[in-house]
């Protein structure tokens, strides 16, 4: 568990966990609005030389061009249609070439790959609670 107490704190996590990343990393980021899950992918993208990241809510997602290509999703919206499964297909996500951070990323987005991070951010108090759970062979022995 890694605990996080302000939005510098939260980028600068984003900026160490880049450090790790390679082409075809899929993270899949949970947490209730305002948690910091779009403070925590600028900070990754600002690591790959890209500073204009926002939140993707109303285009659903956003490929962006640098050290290497980011790709980065806002599932939010898709959370009340009946089939969210059938949308992630239609978004057409280049996963392979590409770091990919998903939030909202339920069930539906951990079929894209068998290895991927899944992201827990807390905000149950004014200290956020980060979890970090590593799925897949890609990911054995990581840690922060």
């Amino acid at each position: 568990m890694i605990t996080v107490s302000s939005a510098d704190e939260m980028f600068n996590l984003g900026q160490k966990l880049s450090t790790h990343l390679k082409r075809g990393d899929l993270l899949l980021v949970n947490g209730p609005l305002g948690a910091g899950k779009t403070v925590l992918a600028q900070g990754i993208a600002s690591a790959l030389g890209i500073n204009d990241v926002t939140s993707p809510t109303f285009v659903i997602s956003r490929v962006h061009k640098g050290a290497l290509q980011f790709i980065h999703v806002d599932a939010y919206r898709l959370l009340d249609t009946q089939n969210s499964s059938l949308y992630v297909a239609d978004l057409d996500l280049d996963i392979e070439n590409s770091i990919t951070v998903i939030e909202w990323g339920g069930a539906e987005f951990a079929q894209l790959s068998e290895n991927h991070l899944e992201i827990t951010i807390d905000r149950s108090d004014e200290i956020r609670k980060v979890e970090i759970t590593a799925i897949g062979e890609r990911w054995v022995g990581f840690s922060l």
